[in-house]
C-alpha cells in the first residue's frame, strides 16, 4: 500500500493538483469493508453508463406523460447530450491518470480520470429532473425538500467514485462543477424561451387608424367572442 501512495502522490505532484488527493484516498482505503465495498459498487452503478442513461429515460417518460407536453423530453435531450460531450472532451483533453489500481475496487475502470462522468451526469440528470418536478409545485417547502434530496444523491455519488478509488477527489469536484455549469446553462435558457413567450403573448396588437366606428352585426360579435377576441 505504501509504494500505492507513493506512486498516487507522484500523479498528483505531476498534474500539480490539490494537496487533498492523496490524504482523502489514503482515508477512504483505510475506511473499506468486504461489505461496504459490494453496497457502494452497487450505489456507483446507478451513475454508470447504464443506470444514469435508465434513470433519465424513466424520469423523462413519466414527466412528459403526465404534464401531456415534449418539454421534458427536449430540454433533457439537451442536457444529456452536453453532459457526455462534456465528459468524453474532458476526458480526451486532460489525459488524467486515475488513481492506482492496487487502491481501486473492481471492476476498474480504463477510461482517463478528468473529470468525473458520475459526478458530472449525475448533476445534470437528477438536478434537470428536480427543475422540471419543481416547474409544478407552487409551494416552497416541497421545492427545498427535493433540492436537498437530490444534492445528498449527487454529493454521494461523487464521493462514491473517490471511495472506490476510481477518481481523484479534485476529478470529482470538477464533475460537479462543471455539471453545475452546464445545468445553469439549461435552465437559463428555457427561462429565457418562457420569459420571451409570456412576454409576446402580453404584447398589445398594432393600433387601429382612427376614424368613425361601424357597429358589428351581433353575429360577428359573438363570433369573435368565441375565438377568443373581445370587444371593448
Amino acid at each position: 500500500m505504501a509504494d500505492a501512495l507513493g506512486s498516487s502522490e507522484a500523479v498528483v505532484e505531476r498534474d500539480g493538483l490539490s494537496g487533498l488527493d492523496e490524504p482523502v484516498l489514503e482515508a477512504a482505503v483505510a475506511s473499506r469493508t468486504p461489505v461496504t465495498e459490494q453496497l457502494v459498487t452497487h450505489f456507483t452503478d446507478l451513475g454508470g453508463t447504464v443506470g444514469m442513461p435508465v434513470i433519465a429515460l424513466v424520469a423523462t417518460a413519466v414527466l412528459a406523460v403526465t404534464r401531456r407536453s415534449w418539454l421534458p423530453v427536449v430540454l433533457m435531450l439537451v442536457a444529456a447530450t452536453g453532459s457526455v460531450l462534456l465528459t468524453v472532451l474532458g476526458k480526451d483533453l486532460v489525459g488524467r491518470a486515475r488513481p492506482p489500481v492496487s487502491l481501486a475496487v473492481p471492476p476498474l475502470e480504463t477510461s482517463p480520470a478528468f473529470p468525473s462522468g458520475h459526478a458530472l451526469n449525475a448533476t445534470v440528470v437528477l438536478g434537470l429532473v428536480a427543475y422540471l418536478v419543481m416547474l409544478g409545485r407552487r409551494h416552497l417547502r416541497p421545492k427545498l425538500l427535493l433540492a436537498s434530496a437530490v444534492a445528498v444523491v449527487v454529493l454521494a455519488m461523487g464521493l462514491s467514485r473517490v471511495w472506490l478509488g476510481h477518481h481523484w477527489l479534485t476529478d470529482v469536484a470538477a464533475g460537479w462543477l462543471i455539471g453545475l455549469g452546464w445545468l445553469a446553462t439549461v435552465v437559463t435558457g428555457h427561462r429565457v424561451k418562457v420569459t420571451v413567450d409570456r412576454r409576446e403573448r402580453i404584447t398589445p396588437s398594432s393600433p387601429q387608424p382612427s376614424g368613425p366606428s361601424t357597429a358589428r352585426p351581433a353575429s360577428s360579435r359573438a363570433t369573435g367572442t368565441r375565438n377568443g377576441e373581445h370587444d371593448t
